[in-house]
């Protein structure tokens, strides 16, 4: 029988096997990064720098803030409901009002007035042995979440897995005229924020169920009907009131926060009268007089609701009128 020769195995060679074999476990367990949690169609901080835009530059215009009362938000959704709990434990409306009242007061642009919780503020004045001067509001927000839920999506391959959770919210909102309890503005807002972790070869992150993105996607239905909802009050005519006239002087409701700088001109036009209209039989405002034109030289107060502007009259009268009858717009800057 022949003699075989073994040859021996080299050094260079096993120490090659052993990198490959390495390499090839390193690659297996290589997972994907979990994805931050994101938001949809605009983050949260885009929102917010949106609704103060206004504010934060210097506007050829002042911009009132209006005074909003935040009603009724409730929960039409099947989401949170139970027999143990009736239509007035509604926590996830509760919520959804916070939140709103909340980025209402943010944008800057409101005066925003408690509703939901009046009876706990008519309370504490009597508690304290203080009355209550509930102010009027230009309008009144009522809405509800319509659309609310959670749904996981995800892809399998050969060596590797993802799986995304979604959680998504729709909010409608209406304006109502305290006055007349006419609707005359209605809106949506849409929110969607996800998760998303991924595995290889059975490594890799663990998806959990995560509880704020339910949070996350109210917050921006919310922030976004409030954006549509701005919009829409911003392109409607600013106007303000005569606080008192004293010959020539003028006081004028509107300070500083709201806009109001030295030198702007204001026109003071009649109440316009109110009449019954056959058609609809609701009440219609005629159009006004304008009267007179005032320049604001001086303001006073501090707080949003004790500012006020001092005005002389430019040209016109208002010695015949009293303050109740007149209203004071702003049409621009002169030519």
């Amino acid at each position: 029988m022949p003699n075989r020769k073994i040859w021996p195995e080299c050094p260079r060679s096993r120490l090659l096997h052993a990198f490959l074999l390495s390499g090839f476990l390193a690659g297996c367990a290589i997972q994907s990064p979990q994805i931050a949690q994101k938001e949809a169609p605009q983050s949260i901080a885009a929102q917010q720098k949106a609704q103060q835009a206004v504010v934060k530059q210097e506007p050829s215009a002042p911009t009132l803030k209006r005074k909003i009362a935040l009603g009724r938000i409730t929960n039409e959704t099947v989401y949170g409901r139970s027999l143990l709990r009736d239509r007035f434990d509604d926590p996830l409306g509760k919520q959804v009002t916070d939140l709103m009242s909340k980025a209402l007061t943010e944008t800057g642009a409101y005066l925003v007035f408690e509703r939901p919780d009046i009876n706990r503020v008519v309370a504490e004045s009597k508690f304290v042995e203080s009355k209550l001067n509930l102010i009027g509001v230009d309008a009144l927000i009522v809405g509800s979440l319509t659309e609310f839920g959670r749904k996981t999506v995800g892809e399998s391959g050969f060596v590797s897995a993802s799986k995304r959770q979604v959680a998504f919210a729709k909010v409608d909102i209406r304006l109502v005229d305290t006055t007349t309890g006419h609707v005359f503005f209605a809106t949506s807002g849409a929110g969607e924020a996800s998760t998303e972790a991924a595995s290889t070869f059975g490594f890799g992150s663990r998806a959990g169920y995560d509880g704020t993105l339910n949070d996350a996607a109210i917050r921006q239905a919310v922030g976004d009907a409030i954006n549509r909802m701005t919009a829409e009050l911003a392109s409607r005519p600013w106007e303000t009131f005569i606080l008192k006239a004293e010959g020539a002087r003028v006081f004028l409701g509107g300070g500083k926060s709201q806009g109001v700088k030295p030198g702007m001109t204001f026109s003071v036009f009649t109440k316009g009268e109110r009449i019954k209209s056959p058609q609809t039989g609701a009440e219609i405002t005629l159009p006004g007089q304008q009267v007179a034109q005032v320049r604001v030289d001086a303001l006073f107060g501090e707080g949003d609701l004790n500012e006020g502007s001092v005005a002389s009259v430019v040209s016109g009268s208002i010695a015949n009128y009293k303050p109740e009858a007149v209203v004071v717009r702003y049409e621009g800057a002169p030519k």
